[in-house]
């Protein structure tokens, strides 16, 4: 399998999240796209190993996914290693995005930064001939990177790109993000903690930025991106005759 989009995840939830609407809308344009975490998430506060996969599995239904895979690096123990990038590197070479997705550069949760910058090395690294991988069967991977890499925004503003318009898949989204019952929206806490993440108030913040990025860029509704390849460029105009934003 090859996909056109691959996203990267320090954490399950974290992709539906921060870019949970990009990943619908390309898939409504026919896009194979997939997501990589790097852990289950077993270091939080709410819910198992068992119940994040479940909601994971459930999630990636929701946005129409063509793969999903977790690598179980180890929550709260995302290091930059060479064993790591290898893994990171297996994944890439074998599934050749022509986009890659990555979390934020830096953010409240230490896994999201650390987690960047594991996988922007090794994309960069995945595309070394004289860095050696092998796949499932054994068989030696040819180099790969992809042509564009971005990072979607986390729990912190970071400085951004460009945002792309959700607006007309902002349900799936919101399906996608509920999900992870455990974790968010959650009106009966129960046995667990409740925490930063699990209120309804903060269900709100979510949309109340996905709001204000869609307002910034005469969207109802937006995801907002750094563009990690330099400056933007283009060939064609057909971007700016396709789009219509209230501004």
């Amino acid at each position: 399998m090859t996909l056109d989009v691959l996203v990267f995840a320090a954490h399950p939830d974290d992709a539906e999240l921060g870019c949970g609407g990009t990943i619908a809308t390309m898939v409504k344009e026919g896009k194979k796209v997939g997501i990589v975490d790097l852990t289950q998430g077993e270091m939080g506060t709410r819910g198992t190993r068992e119940t994040r996969k479940q909601e994971a599995d459930k999630a990636s239904e929701i946005l129409g996914l063509s793969y999903r895979n977790n690598l179980d690096i180890g929550d709260s123990i995302v290091e930059n290693s060479r064993e790591n990038q290898l893994r990171i590197i297996e994944e890439v070479r074998k599934l050749k995005p022509h986009i890659c997705i990555l979390g934020a550069p830096f953010d409240r949760h230490p896994d999201h930064g650390k987690g960047n910058k594991l996988c922007s090395d090794a994309i960069f690294y995945s595309g070394l001939r004289k860095i050696e991988t092998t796949d499932d069967e054994g068989n030696s991977q040819e180099p790969w990177r992809p042509k564009h890499v971005f990072y979607y925004m986390q729990d912190r503003p970071i400085e951004f790109d460009f945002v792309f318009d959700i607006t007309p898949v902002w349900e799936i989204k919101e399906q996608a993000m509920l999900a992870y019952g455990t974790q968010f929206n959650v009106s009966d806490p129960g046995k667990e903690p409740e925490t930063y993440i699990s209120s309804k108030k903060f269900f709100k913040h979510l949309e109340a930025r996905a709001r204000y990025l869609g307002h910034l860029a005469g969207f109802e509704l937006g995801e907002a991106f750094k563009y990690a390849n330099g400056p933007l460029g283009f060939n064609a105009s057909t971007a700016f005759f396709e789009t219509n934003p209230l501004k």
